[in-house]
């Protein structure tokens, strides 16, 4: 670094320490504090540079060098990159906040180069480690470090550890049971640099994600392989027999069971040991060979004696169930009460969540609850009425909705069949009470869920960025190169004028190429931010109002209908959240989409309309594309603004036609008030706010048009002369 870099550096922070202490007196709460960190020579924005607080927050900066941080006054920030040295700075006001640094001389690329991959290095690893640490705490944190592990990865990174920092990713989604997102981080390692490790992580993953096939084809060959650990061998035929389960092959799901389980014996793996014999005696259960699977199971009992009791629970209840499927009362019961007595033993933070038998939870609660069923099964009631009790009191004091409200429900049943219809009452009003309870609870839960998938989405996005920005960075570096081996040629040849004013002229042609290039791939940029903006906005309104139908239906206390409606609405919604991030999705997607939520509609409304689709069967729905949720809007807005207002029952039709061998029309008609008489119909309040989905697919519309060359046109009219009806076209044309 040279002397005036220095001096300025030094000035910098002289500066900020002054004014620093002239604003002592504003110093306040914490609030967001926005800036850029800029070269010095180019006045370029740097990207990925590290932005810390001592409060503890952090973030990186975007590829226009751009940064926003959560602040107080006096605090300090860090500035870390491999690129420059580490600057500190005093906040000292919550102005726009502009950090101008010097980069390593260009004469200098190669030699610099050592020092910072180093730097590069030292930061990696200590994301990574980071990333480890809060794997299982906390998945908001664990990515944010793997994001930061990446942005270190620039110019010709290391392939193992691009690798290393994408099958870290998997694991974090594997453990939160994001196994899609898992699957696709572990095959981007792998391509990045193929492991045995990563292998068969994304087999066991495949398994998780009930891919049984295509587990069986990635870890098929491996067993050729030579070069294994016992541990990895033993882990490759134990997943092997999990993907035969899943594909109803229980003959060779025993065999690499087996297999393992020799070689688990052989070389003293334990809790291997155990779990294939516990693993063997499944497969027989399922392929109704009773003796053996009674064989396994005695074996993996006796050997989880010895283990700790977290384990040896864990199979007392495997064993339990088996015999509960083959009636073995009397055994299941004995079982299960010594397996009370193994869970008092263990400290309750260490039962929460950890003990579990193929997603089913091991807990006193649900202990009890079985040891009841098992009873009842023997019509030996009374017995059964004290587990019952128990299991609804531990389940109240561990907050287990789920199990408290089976117990009561359980109760009151039993109470009924002793004739006991006095207390049967009493228990079933408390078990409709839970039912309340846990309905609202798991309303709760689809928001949260939802609003975690837009988080992981996002950082999924911000991670698949800085791949593109560490490829472009790549390239900038060999331009760089380039750049100055021209220069050096063009001293060479000063005294040829002629040739370096053509020299010049064609640079100045191949920039002017160059800028007419950014300003377009701009616009697109832009016009894909903007979509994806829309987008997002699209899918919170479209759950809010479907989440305001499932509402009515828990208000009515219609369980059934509110059962019904969500299970469909699960289906939607999980194919609206697929496809949320394209621009396009094939027709006839649209189509099912569109008809699954207009069923959903017409179940709320059936008294308001009937509806039709029709498609003409001359059309190719698979040729053409269409936009998500472009004609969901204008469908509710005839269902809410037309057909619910009309006094008699209505009626909706969707039909799709062929205009010409290249355009397709799609017509939207309701008989409902019209559109005049909706305007007169609306609140003072509802006048002042337009309609946020309508607004928002005409500017999708828009966007698209300019992209796509006016793919998608719309007209909308009256039905009839009078006003009432309305009636949608849309037309959209082959790609």
């Amino acid at each position: 670094m040279g002397m005036a870099k220095f001096f300025y550096i030094c000035v910098l922070m002289v500066l900020g320490t002054v004014k620093g202490y002239s604003q002592i007196s504003q110093t306040g709460s914490n609030f967001e504090l926005q800036g850029v960190v800029k070269e010095k020579e180019s006045n370029q924005g740097l990207s990925g540079v590290t932005v810390s607080a001592n409060n503890g927050e952090y973030t990186l900066t975007n590829a226009k060098g751009e940064f926003k941080i959560v602040v107080g006054l006096g605090q300090e920030l860090v500035f870390e990159s491999p690129s420059m040295e580490t600057l500190r700075y005093r906040v000292a006001s919550k102005d726009y906040l502009e950090i101008v640094v010097g980069t390593a001389n260009k004469d200098n690329i190669g030699s610099s180069r050592s020092s910072k991959v180093e730097s590069s290095t030292s930061l990696y690893k200590r994301y990574i480690d980071s990333a480890n640490f809060y794997k299982k705490k906390d998945i908001r944190k664990s990515i944010d470090f793997i994001t930061q592990s990446l942005s270190q990865l620039g110019i010709g990174s290391n392939k193992q550890q691009l690798a290393m920092a994408y099958s870290t990713l998997g694991e974090v989604y594997q453990y939160h049971k994001q196994y899609d997102l898992a699957i696709s981080s572990y095959k981007d390692a792998m391509n990045a640099n193929k492991t045995l490790k990563t292998s068969l992580l994304l087999g066991k993953t495949y398994v998780l994600n009930k891919e049984y096939g295509e587990a069986e084809k990635l870890l098929s060959p491996l067993v050729k392989m030579t070069n294994m650990v016992p541990f990895q061998r033993v882990e490759l035929y134990e997943t092997l027999g999990d993907a035969y389960i899943g594909l109803g092959d229980v003959d060779n799901a025993v065999a690499f069971y087996g297999e393992g389980l020799k070689i688990a014996d052989k070389n003293q793996i334990a809790p291997k040991t155990i779990d294939l014999n516990s693993k063997i005696a499944t497969a027989y259960a399922k392929g109704n060979r009773l003796q053996e699977a009674n064989a396994y199971f005695n074996n993996s009992l006796e050997l989880s004696s010895g283990q700790a009791p977290q384990r040896a629970v864990q199979e007392k209840e495997k064993v339990a169930d088996f015999y509960n499927r083959k009636n073995q009362y009397g055994q299941e019961i004995q079982l299960r009460k010594k397996s009370l007595e193994d869970l008092k033993k263990i400290p309750k933070n260490e039962v929460s969540g950890e003990l579990s038998i193929e997603n089913d939870s091991i807990s006193a609660q649900r202990i009890n609850y079985k040891i009841a069923n098992a009873y009842i099964a023997q019509d030996k009631y009374d017995e059964a009425i004290p587990y019952l009790e128990e299991s609804i009191k531990d389940a109240d004091v561990d907050d287990d909705l789920l199990v408290r409200k089976d117990a009561t429900r359980k109760l009151s049943e039993v109470y009924r069949y002793k004739g006991d219809y006095t207390k049967a009452l009493e228990t079933y009003q408390e078990y409709v009470a839970v039912v309340d309870t846990l309905y609202i609870r798991k309303e709760q839960e689809i928001a949260r869920a939802a609003q975690f998938n837009r988080e992981l989405a996002s950082k999924q996005s911000r991670i698949s960025g800085l791949e593109q920005e560490r490829e472009l960075t790549q390239s900038k570096y060999s331009l760089a190169l380039t750049e100055q081996q021209l220069v050096a040629e063009s001293i060479k040849r000063q005294n040829w004028i002629i040739y370096s004013l053509i020299f010049g002229m064609l640079l100045m042609g191949l920039a002017a190429y160059f800028f007419y290039r950014s300003n377009k791939q701009q616009k697109l940029a832009n016009n894909l931010l903007a979509l994806k903006s829309l987008r997002s906005q699209m899918n919170p309104h479209f759950i809010f109002n479907a989440l305001n139908s499932v509402n009515n239906f828990i208000a009515k206390s219609d369980e059934r209908s509110a059962n019904r409606y969500l299970s469909d609405f699960s289906t939607l919604m999980r194919a609206v959240l697929e496809n949320s991030d394209e621009d396009f999705i094939p027709l006839s997607k649209e189509l099912e989409l569109l008809e699954l939520y207009t069923k959903l509609e017409h179940s709320r409304f059936s008294d308001k309309f009937d509806y039709e689709i029709i498609v003409d069967g001359g059309i190719d729905v698979d040729a053409f594309q269409i936009p998500p949720m472009l004609l969901q809007p204008y469908i509710e807005n005839a269902i809410w603004h037309g057909l619910r207002y009309r006094e008699d029952k209505g009626f909706l039709k969707i039909e799709l036609g062929q205009k010409d061998r290249q355009a397709l029309e799609i017509s939207i008609i309701d008989n409902g008030i019209g559109r005049k008489q909706s305007a007169a119909l609306k609140t003072q309040n509802q006048k002042k706010q337009k309609s946020k989905g309508m607004g928002n697919i005409k500017k999708r519309i828009e966007i698209l048009n300019d992209m796509y060359k006016d793919k998608v046109d719309v007209f909308i009219s009256d039905l009839e002369t009078n006003g009432t009806g309305t009636k949608v076209l849309f037309t959209i044309k082959r790609d």
